[in-house]
C-alpha cells in the first residue's frame, strides 16, 4: 500500500486543480482567520499542509500522494492510483438511479475533497433534521479519510430510501466490534486526516462513529453495520433510517405520539420500535414510568418553565438565600482543581443519550459545524441549551463536540460569573451530578 506521505517528484503545481486549492484555502482562513499561514505563497501553504513534500537528500520535491488525492483531478490522480474511483448513487427504491455522478464524469475535478463538499450539500439539502446529516457527513469523512485508494471497486456512498451504504477499499485497522466504543485513532492516511482537520472537518480521536452510534440509537434508528468482506479487500458501513421491529398497542402508540410531539421529536413508523441494547428502553416503561424519556423530559420542561420554584425545593439552593449564589461562585474557583479532577473522570463516561433529545442535539448543530465561533454565538448555544433543561458538564462536550476542559474554561465559568447560569448544586461545587441552569432572575433584570 502507497503511504500518503510518498513525494511524487515528477508532479508539480502544474497538476494540481487551483479551484480547489482555493476553496480550501478560503475554508481554512475562515476557520482561522489569523493563522500565519494564510499569508504563505501557494507552495509553501502546500507544504505547510502536508500537500507538497521535499526530498531533503536530493533536493527534489513535488506533490505527495495525500495532496494529489485532495487537489489534483481525476485523470491524473488515475496515472498513479488506476484503482482510484469515487461515486455517489440515489434511487427510489428501484433498479434505476434517479441521481448519480462519478469521478469519472469530467465535469468537475474528481478530486476527494470536491467530492466531499459535493456530498456535503447533497446531505444537508435532503435531510432535514441537522443531527441526522451531521452524522451522515461524519460517516463520509471516516470513509474518505480511511480508505486504501490503490485497492479495488472505488469509494461509493449509495442512497436508498431506508437507508445509506458507505462502501470503501480497505480493512479496518481495529477490531470490528471496537469501532463504536474506540478512543485510539489507527490512521492508514495520516497526511489526508490532518488536511481535513484543519478545516474542522475531523478529529483524531476515533470518537467519530461512537457519535454516530449515539445519535442513531437518539434517534431509534437501527443500530449501524459494519461489514468487512476479506476477500474483497472492502468495509461496508450501513446506516439505516427504520426504527426497530416491534409490536405495540394501541394505547402506546396514542402515549408515544403525544410525547413525541410535545418533545418536538419527529419520529417515524412508531409501530417498529422495540427495545434496543443502546437506548436501554423498554416501550412499556418508555410511556408509563415517569422518568422515561419523553414523558419524563416533557414534565420536567413543564416544572422548569411553569413552577419557577421547581428547582428550589433543596435546603441549599440559589434562592432560599439571597447571597448564596455569590457565595457559592467563590466557591466554584476556589475549588477549582478538585472539580476538574471528578469532572474530568466523570466525563470520560459515554453520555447517557436518553437524556439528550434531538431539539437540543439541533440547537447545538453550529457549534459542531463550525470549530471556531466567536465566543458570544458560543454563549448563546449554551444559554438557549440551559433554557430548555439542566446540563452536565459531559452533556456540553458532547453536544457542541468541544473538550469538557474547553467549555467549562472558556464559557461556563464566565457565564456563572455573569449570572447568567447557576449551579444546580450551588453548595456542592464536586456534586457528582453537577448541572447547569439558566437564570431566570437575569432576565427579570
Amino acid at each position: 500500500m502507497l503511504q500518503d506521505n510518498l513525494i511524487l517528484e515528477h508532479y508539480g503545481l502544474n497538476e494540481l486543480n487551483f479551484d480547489t486549492i482555493k476553496s480550501y484555502r478560503d475554508r481554512f482562513a475562515e476557520v482561522k482567520p489569523a493563522h500565519p499561514w494564510n499569508a504563505l505563497e501557494t507552495k509553501e501553504f502546500l507544504y505547510k499542509v502536508g500537500a507538497w513534500g521535499k526530498v531533503r537528500d536530493t533536493h527534489k520535491e513535488g506533490v505527495t500522494l495525500a495532496g494529489l488525492l485532495l487537489f489534483s483531478e481525476e485523470r491524473i490522480i488515475t496515472e498513479v492510483l488506476p484503482q482510484y474511483f469515487l461515486e455517489y448513487r440515489e434511487s427510489k427504491g428501484n433498479e434505476e438511479w434517479t441521481e448519480r455522478f462519478t469521478s469519472q464524469d469530467g465535469t468537475w475535478s474528481g478530486n476527494i475533497f470536491d467530492f466531499y463538499f459535493h456530498i456535503h450539500e447533497i446531505v444537508r439539502n435532503s435531510e432535514p433534521q441537522p443531527s441526522i446529516a451531521s452524522s451522515l457527513t461524519e460517516v463520509l469523512i471516516n470513509m474518505l479519510i480511511h480508505a486504501d485508494y490503490n485497492g479495488e471497486g472505488g469509494v461509493i456512498l449509495e442512497k436508498q430510501p431506508s437507508h445509506y451504504v458507505f462502501s470503501n477499499p480497505g480493512l479496518l485497522l481495529v477490531p470490528t466490534d471496537s469501532v463504536f466504543s474506540n478512543t485510539v485513532s489507527q490512521l492508514r492516511n495520516p497526511n489526508i486526516v490532518k488536511l481535513f482537520s484543519l478545516l474542522g472537518l475531523c478529529e483524531r480521536s476515533g470518537s467519530g462513529l461512537k457519535k454516530v452510534k449515539q445519535n442513531w440509537s437518539l434517534h431509534h434508528y437501527k443500530t449501524p453495520a459494519i461489514d468487512q468482506d476479506v476477500s474483497m479487500h472492502r468495509t461496508v458501513v450501513t446506516l439505516s433510517l427504520s426504527t426497530q421491529e416491534r409490536q405495540v398497542s394501541s394505547s402506546e402508540k396514542d402515549t408515544y405520539h403525544t410525547s413525541a410531539t410535545d418533545s418536538g421529536n419527529n419520529f417515524k413508523d412508531v409501530e417498529k420500535y422495540q427495545n434496543t441494547p443502546e437506548n436501554n428502553v423498554e416501550i412499556g416503561s418508555y410511556n408509563k414510568n415517569k422518568y422515561s424519556y419523553n414523558k419524563g423530559l416533557i414534565e420536567e420542561f413543564k416544572s422548569y418553565n411553569n413552577d419557577v420554584n421547581s428547582f428550589n425545593k433543596g435546603d441549599d439552593y440559589y434562592n432560599n438565600e439571597s447571597n448564596l449564589y455569590n457565595n457559592d461562585v467563590n466557591s466554584y474557583i476556589n475549588n477549582h482543581n478538585s472539580y476538574n479532577n471528578e469532572q474530568e473522570e466523570d466525563s470520560s463516561n459515554l453520555v447517557n443519550v436518553e437524556n439528550i433529545d434531538t431539539k437540543l442535539w439541533d440547537i447545538a448543530a453550529l457549534a459542531r459545524e463550525k470549530k471556531r465561533l466567536s465566543p458570544n454565538q458560543m454563549e448563546h448555544i449554551i444559554l438557549e441549551l440551559c433554557k430548555e433543561k439542566p446540563l452536565m458538564l459531559k452533556e456540553f462536550a458532547y453536544l457542541l463536540e468541544r473538550t469538557p476542559d474547553g467549555v467549562r474554561n472558556n464559557y461556563l465559568t464566565k457565564l456563572l460569573r455573569k449570572g447568567q447560569l447557576q449551579l444546580k448544586y450551588p453548595n456542592q461545587p464536586n456534586h457528582p451530578k453537577q448541572a447547569y441552569l439558566f437564570n431566570k432572575k437575569d432576565i427579570e433584570k
